[in-house]
């Protein structure tokens, strides 16, 4: 097939692979900031199940692709030599923080925005102002001087298979399997402990998210990769804004977005990977909701409901772009591919996460406490 209908297949299969993530995601609640709000407010463990199973499944699927040679992993962003830790952490705090101001991370607004929230669809309009402000504009210096500029260069890939190859010995293909393995393996002992509190669209979301992640990365690393461009003579990873593998982010896709909706007649902006997952997300949700009878207008109740999505929105797009990835990007794409960087990201995304909830609950009990005296 020629290059253009090769990205044609990629941007449509984009679409298709969101429908399934929208629908799915809808019908099961599935969200990463819902998972740790759940455990932390009630200990609730569904949608932790849920998160956890995809990881599992994840880790697992990108390993078989791996080994039947199915793409390079090696040019995806999550194992790049490049490891600009103080933009994984920095990021990666005000992305948690800010997702739980705005009710949910990216991925989770764009579902809730196709049940008709209104809150969540402005919030993603925030997130993309947010994001290319932090690709391209006032807020890029910021990233770029300040936190990119203090990483450092790896000897090698960034997962933590090769990263222990080159620490202790071993094929990093051996470490890689063993890890994948050894996590699927303590993922399901764990949801199997709690399975009386887990429904079954909690393992089916799980399941399905981590298969998503296995295929996308098929897609865009297998089916729309060219050994040879007949224009550079170069390898190219064709559909994708960043000319790599890509799977399953949300923060940057959101401002690509807004960048072709704004430049509609520029012929170098096109539709990507990114993007058309997510208008998937959004459609296969609305689809979902309104066969569920769960389809409801909502909007904004006070001022200070719009001011934290507003600023939640903010904190995303700018956290997101700078941590490279969201809660979903790194939260399951890069933590199934073992990514150090992912793992430091969400270190950073949970600990911001529980910043903004400890907040919010003890403003919530302040009152009670009032009431009762």
């Amino acid at each position: 097939m020629d290059t253009k209908t090769l990205a044609l297949i990629v941007v449509w299969g984009a679409f298709a692979l969101g429908l399934v993530f929208g629908a799915i995601g809808q019908a099961s609640r599935f969200c990463v900031r819902g998972a740790i709000a759940d455990y932390m407010a009630f200990g609730g463990v569904g949608r932790l199940a849920a998160w956890l199973v995809a990881i599992g499944v994840g880790a697992v699927g990108v390993q078989v692709l791996l080994a039947t040679g199915s793409f390079d992993a090696g040019r995806a962003l999550y194992w790049s030599e490049r490891f600009p830790w103080p933009s994984y952490l920095v990021g990666g705090l005000l992305f948690g923080y800010g997702m739980v101001l705005a009710g949910g991370c990216p991925q989770r607004c764009l579902v809730k925005a196709g049940q008709g929230n209104l809150r969540a669809a402005g919030t993603l309009v925030v997130v993309a102002i947010g994001a290319l402000m932090t690709l391209r504009g006032a807020f890029a210096p910021l990233r770029a001087n300040a936190l990119d500029a203090f990483g450092a260069t790896l000897a090698g890939p960034q997962d933590l298979g090769g990263v222990l190859s080159r620490t202790v010995g071993m094929s990093a293909a051996g470490w890689r399997w063993a890890i994948a393995v050894a996590v699927a393996a303590a993922i399901l002992a764990f949801v199997w402990r709690v399975r009386s509190r887990v429904r079954t669209i909690d393992w089916v979301a799980g399941a399905v998210v981590g298969l998503l992640v296995a295929a996308a990365f098929f897609l865009t690393g297998s089916i729309g990769f060219v050994a040879e461009h007949p224009e550079t003579l170069e390898p190219a990873w064709l559909g994708t804004q960043s000319r790599r593998p890509e799977a399953l982010s949300f923060s940057a896709p959101m401002g690509h977005l807004l960048d072709l909706l704004t430049l509609w007649t520029d012929k170098n902006t096109v539709a990507t990977f990114g993007v058309m997952l997510s208008l998937g997300v959004m459609i296969g949700a609305f689809v979902s909701a309104k066969l569920r009878g769960d389809f409801q207008i909502e909007t904004f109740r006070t001022p200070g409901d719009l001011r934290d999505h507003s600023l939640g929105g903010l904190l995303m797009g700018f956290g997101g772009v700078t941590a490279l990835g969201c809660s979903i990007g790194n939260g399951v794409t890069g933590l199934a591919m073992l990514s150090t960087g992912a793992m430091l990201a969400m270190v950073g995304i949970t600990g911001g996460a529980w910043l903004a909830l400890t907040r919010q609950l003890k403003r919530a009990e302040a009152p009670a406490a009032v009431t009762a005296t």
